[in-house]
């Protein structure tokens, strides 16, 4: 099992007192599987994406990554987990402006140091991009943004993909075409995808489909 989550728990302090977000939440995903995580706003469901990404740390419970438990790594091992391991993909395209489309998608590559300029060209003909490698993120549609964001993250070809909203400042047809492109690059490489999504039509399309509701899984 690339993923296993154990009894997870997450607290945040709050107006009234603690406030508990995750209440003991479990999940496993194999390598080449996708899962949606769906839930109400505020249920949870980013708290979950960055405890498993390393981004936070949990209040208690266990996160195991490809046999490397969290728990143990410092700051330093979390970021390297996020180099190489782990890619995530946020619902803002967080692009460098001073970079070209090419150059973008190269970036979390070049750090994890293992760029492959083939990989790269062979993203960019998937996700439409070929055409705007030389262009700026200001001269290219939201859609064309998120597509550079998704290409970005795969170009360091992580074992594990999290996607938090990613197709959320999409409009509906635009969503579901780089779904359905980012689904078939994460699946074809072997990696697994957890996806954090408000759509169902969206979440239909993933292999599973888990509610985060009381801070436990469903």
């Amino acid at each position: 099992m690339l993923l296993t989550v154990r009894d997870l728990k997450k607290t945040y302090p709050g107006a009234e007192g603690p406030a508990p977000v995750l209440r003991g939440v479990d999940l496993d995903l194999a390598a080449g599987e996708s899962l949606a995580l769906t839930g109400e706003s505020g249920s949870g469901k980013s708290t979950l994406l960055h405890l498993v990404g390393g981004l936070d740390r949990p209040d208690g419970g266990q996160i195991a990554l490809d046999g490397e438990e969290l728990s143990v790594l410092d700051d330093a091992g979390r970021a390297r987990l996020r180099r190489g391991t782990v890619g995530v993909i946020f619902q803002q395209f967080n692009l460098i402006p001073s970079l070209d489309v090419a150059a973008n998608i190269a970036f979390q590559a070049r750090l994890a140091g293992r760029h492959d300029a083939a990989r790269d060209a062979q993203l960019a003909e998937a996700l439409g991009l070929a055409p705007h490698l030389a262009k700026y993120p200001e001269q290219l549609s939201g859609g064309q943004q998120q597509r550079v964001a998704i290409a970005r993250t795969l170009s360091a070809a992580p074992r594990l993909v999290l996607a938090d909203e990613p197709t959320g400042n999409l409009d509906e047809a635009t969503a579901a075409h780089v779904l359905e492109a980012m689904l078939a690059l994460v699946t074809g490489s072997g990696a697994a995808l957890l996806m954090v999504t408000h759509s169902q039509a969206l979440a239909a399309r993933l292999d599973r489909r888990l509610h985060l509701t009381g801070g436990r899984l469903a």
